[in-house]
């Protein structure tokens, strides 16, 4: 299993370096350049509102799908069939809710109307999203990665033409980037749901209430834990845009520091989508899962504490390079978001464990004292120090809730802690603040600076054997069968 871990990681790792990178930096970034800070902050606190309220549409099933279909492949013709039809009504129900709520808290007419498209895109999210779970649960993970990036790819497609293809004479509005993503969304979830049809035995969309209520009432507290995830991690921009007068541009510079931690998170949850039904076999199986465990954690987080302590020591020039305005309101809250990526980093893997394990009603504790602490925090800081707090809140929740869940699985799993890792890890650290510091002080472009930075954090980590190149490579020559 630690073989099919890193042959895949490796290949969904370099299908996203390819695409993803540009769309963060190439298409949001320059959207956001073009429409302005307070423009983009409208589409943005919008876009999180919009997942907030997005477990209507997911009730759980998919998490609760791939655990099931990993320890049980022939059932996917079964579950196909009346989880297709359940979503469809979640995604109504859904619609309705996000629509009556929103008016409740009298959001504008032109508010109304671009909620519309977002939580129709969140519903042909939530629908790939499924479709892919069912291929992640057969261990289908090379199709899978190829899914995981066509949206991103046909979306970069679309947005290249409308920002520099000069196809109109106005300006890019920033109705056409959530029109743009309907479209990418509409061509994904098409070819994602033929090719689970291809492995399916038959398909015929059936709606039975008790086999419904059945599906619901088991992926229940799998729902309720992505509730409360989504609120701690998504409602800081939702407050902002509400509790203050200058929301809107406040949102904005928040969605500008944002944005890297956002796009490194899509590479955290590659290991995540990898990591649960490789845990729920495993388990399934009796199989011991400490060494898959360890070998996660240190791939995750050796490039973490690397990158993150870059953007750390480099945050001012980052965000100069990255945005036409505002980039010294942005940087300082960077900085605090990226050190919270650390922490979210851990949840994808601990987080994941306790999933493939069941162990739902304990991480629900531990997310709901989450959202309590982020939702008052923020209500306290916020006002005070605007964008700046809502970030020094989310480095709190993420540290807090990342903890408690590694107690949990070490409490659960019997997980001894390793002198040895943990000792190098922290002489790992140790270096890199020092790495970040005298870099700094070099005659050269910070640029440079930064690239020598993480070139010496590879060297460190080799040297302090948290990654050993040739066990890695023995690992992935040795023979399935072995």
């Amino acid at each position: 299993m630690k073989r099919k871990f890193i042959i895949n990681i490796i290949l969904v790792v370099f299908l996203n370096l390819l695409v993803k990178p540009f769309w963060v930096f190439g298409i949001d970034r320059t959207v956001q350049n073009v429409v302005g800070a307070e423009q983009y902050g409208f589409y943005f606190a919008l876009f999180n509102f919009s997942l907030i309220l997005n477990i209507l549409l997911d009730m759980g099933i998919t998490n609760y799908n791939n655990r099931n279909i990993s320890q049980n492949e022939e059932g996917l013709t079964f579950y196909f069939s009346n989880i297709l039809s359940i979503r469809l009504i979640l995604g109504v129900l859904y619609f309705a809710i996000s629509m009556i709520v929103a008016w409740l808290c009298n959001y504008s007419e032109a508010q109304l109307r671009m909620l519309m498209f977002l939580t129709f895109n969140q519903f042909l999210l939530a629908l790939i999203l499924y479709l892919r779970s069912n291929l992640a649960g057969l261990q289908l993970f090379k199709t899978d990665s190829c899914i995981s990036v066509l949206d991103r790819f046909v979306l970069i497609a679309i947005c290249s033409i409308l920002l520099w293809g000069n196809v109109t004479q106005q300006p890019f509005r920033i109705e056409w980037f959530v029109y743009a993503q309907t479209g990418s969304y509409v061509f994904t979830a098409l070819v994602a749901f033929i090719l689970v049809l291809v492995h399916s035995k038959g398909f015929k969309l059936t709606f039975n209430p008790k086999t419904a209520l059945s599906i619901l009432k088991k992926s229940a507290p799998f729902a309720l834990l992505t509730l409360l995830m989504s609120l701690y991690n998504r409602i800081d921009s939702v407050m902002l845009e509400r509790l203050l007068p200058d929301g809107k541009f406040q949102a904005g510079i928040y969605a500008q520091a944002f944005r890297i931690s956002d796009a490194c998170c899509m590479f955290a949850l590659l290991f995540a989508n990898l990591l649960l039904p490789m845990f729920s076999r495993m388990l399934k199986q009796k199989e011991n899962v400490a060494g898959l465990v360890r070998l996660s954690t240190v791939l995750m987080l050796v490039p973490v504490l690397a990158g993150s302590a870059m953007c750390v020591f480099y945050r001012q020039p980052i965000m100069n390079l990255m945005y036409c305005n505002h980039a010294a309101e942005s940087a300082p809250i960077f900085a605090l978001l990226i050190s919270g990526f650390i922490f979210i980093s851990l949840t994808y893997i601990y987080g994941t464990l306790l999933t493939a394990n069941g162990s739902l009603f304990k991480l629900n504790i531990v997310a709901l004292g989450g959202m309590l602490f982020n939702i008052v925090a923020n209500l306290i800081l916020i006002p005070r120090y605007q964008a700046l707090g809502s970030a020094i809140v989310s480095l709190a929740t993420q540290s807090l809730t990342a903890i408690a869940q590694i107690l949990i699985a070490f409490s659960i799993f019997g997980f001894k802690f390793r002198g040895r890792t943990q000792f190098m890890l922290l002489v790992y650290v140790l270096a890199l603040v020092a790495i970040g510091f005298a870099t700094t002080y070099l005659p050269f472009s910070w640029m440079l600076n930064a690239a020598l930075m993480l070139a010496a954090s590879c060297l460190m980590a080799v040297a302090l054997g948290l990654v050993r190149i040739k066990g890695l490579l023995e690992l992935i020559n040795t023979n399935k069968s072995n």
